[in-house]
């Protein structure tokens, strides 16, 4: 947390707050329901020059909250998360422009009947409404909210992490700058000015102001917005994803994967945290030198650490830790069953993959892992919104409704009937 975080007073009323920020929230949504597409994308264009145009002011902000979170003891992980640099900031503009480019969502025809008695009926998608989001470390979920939101006809209010408040009043600054351009709703993007936390509790408690939570953080971030919120929640679950190398896998592809997987990016929640290798694969030690040469600390089930002298013996907690560092945990298994029989039993349903050059057993893995998320050949690391063709995230949802994977615009609308008849009465 920063120094001046931690000096912001106390809010007085929190609830007022967000009501305010709530009221002005659903003007905005209103005229968004109705914006051409033409125009939203403008708004997105704009706020994506703007991100470039006041680079150094977001890149000087972000240093300060690289400085207050060494001095708070950050993780090199968290660390990761939170820095920007010119290159991440120049894709966090891509991000934006890339969804002003997507087809518009917004009365969208998924489907269309004649009923027997002439009347016609279809389904169209229309915005949540005002959508709240929680989140922790990442600025560039600032922009990526804003330009799905917007995109979507959605209003959103934000709430992001003290360790990086300057880096998202920056940003937020920016993308309003853009939207004031092009005559779009300035409320139809807003940042809670505060780090007062007794905002997020407001926040989960607006019910009839908000319409759905996105908690997108650590463990602990989640678990206080689904006991506390009275508005309904869409959840982003924390990264316990698996590689599987199956007896059929391809040497070569086996290590280059496993180390991608692993060691790309260590931080975000698409890395693969344990590796799964069939008794039947013929070369597990190269895995494991290839990733320990990496950089990456292996724990191991008794026979990995039998391999190598470098492998710390694994405890019963690595199997359901998201280590989000340079960690990771090797079991062996027993073919596509035991590796299915381990997953079933510690992941967290976000991403798993499987390597093997079998077509039927890539089939039985694909189908039979009940995650948001199911890879073959392909490394964990693509569990990304921007990788998938999405343009942006607000985040990989786990669970079973609504939406699954990374929620992008089709995510963030529902829809309607609309009914036409010709003067039917019903008998």
């Amino acid at each position: 947390m920063t120094a001046e975080a931690l000096t912001e007073p106390r809010l007085a009323d929190p609830d007022a707050l967000i009501a305010d920020m709530g009221a002005r929230a659903r003007a905005a949504a209103k005229r968004l329901t109705v914006a051409p597409t033409a125009d939203k994308a403008a708004g997105l264009r704009a706020a994506a020059a703007q991100l470039r145009l006041r680079a150094d002011a977001i890149l000087d902000a972000n240093r300060r909250d690289m400085a207050a979170g060494r001095a708070g003891g950050l993780t090199a992980a968290m660390l990761d998360r939170l820095r920007l640099d010119a290159d991440r900031l120049n894709g966090i503009a891509d991000a934006v422009e890339a969804v002003a480019a997507l087809p518009d969502p917004v009365g969208a025809e998924i489907d269309r009947a004649t009923r027997p008695n002439g009347m016609t009926l279809v389904r169209v998608r229309v915005p949540l409404g005002v959508v709240g989001i929680v989140y922790e470390s990442r600025p560039n979920v600032t922009a990526d909210a804003a330009a799905l939101g917007l995109m979507s006809g959605n209003a959103v209010i934000l709430r992001g992490g003290s360790e990086a408040v300057h880096s998202n009043r920056a940003i937020h600054a920016a993308l309003a700058a853009g939207l004031a351009e092009t005559g779009l709703p300035a409320d139809a993007v807003q940042l809670v000015p505060t780090q007062d936390r007794a905002a997020v509790g407001a926040l989960l408690r607006a019910q009839g102001l908000i319409d759905i939570i996105i908690p997108r953080g650590g463990k602990g971030l989640v678990a206080r917005v689904q006991d506390e919120a009275r508005v309904p929640v869409l959840a982003h679950l924390d990264g316990i994803n698996h590689l599987y190398i199956d007896g059929a896998a391809d040497p070569e592809k086996a290590v280059a994967l496993a180390v991608n997987a692993k060691m790309r990016r260590t931080g975000i929640c698409g890395a693969t945290e344990t590796i799964l290798i069939d008794r039947a694969y013929a070369a597990p030690l190269a895995i494991v030198d290839a990733l320990i040469a990496a950089g990456c600390e292996v724990r191991g089930d008794k026979a990995i650490a039998a391999l190598s002298p470098h492998v710390t013996p694994a405890e019963a907690g690595d199997w359901d830790c998201e280590y989000l560092d340079a960690i990771v945990s090797i079991a062996t298994v027993d073919g596509v069953a035991g590796a299915l029989a381990h997953i079933d039993a510690h992941s967290s349903h976000h991403t798993d993959a499987i390597v093997t050059e079998d077509a039927a057993t890539a089939d039985r893995f694909l189908v039979e892992v009940d995650s948001a998320i199911v890879m073959h050949n392909a490394s964990t690391q693509f569990a990304d919104g921007g990788e998938f063709g999405l343009g942006a995230e607000i985040g990989i949802a786990t669970g079973r409704l609504h939406a699954r994977g990374p929620v992008a615009l089709e995510g963030l609308t529902t829809y309607k009937w609309l009914v036409r008849g010709t003067g039917q009465v019903r008998p």
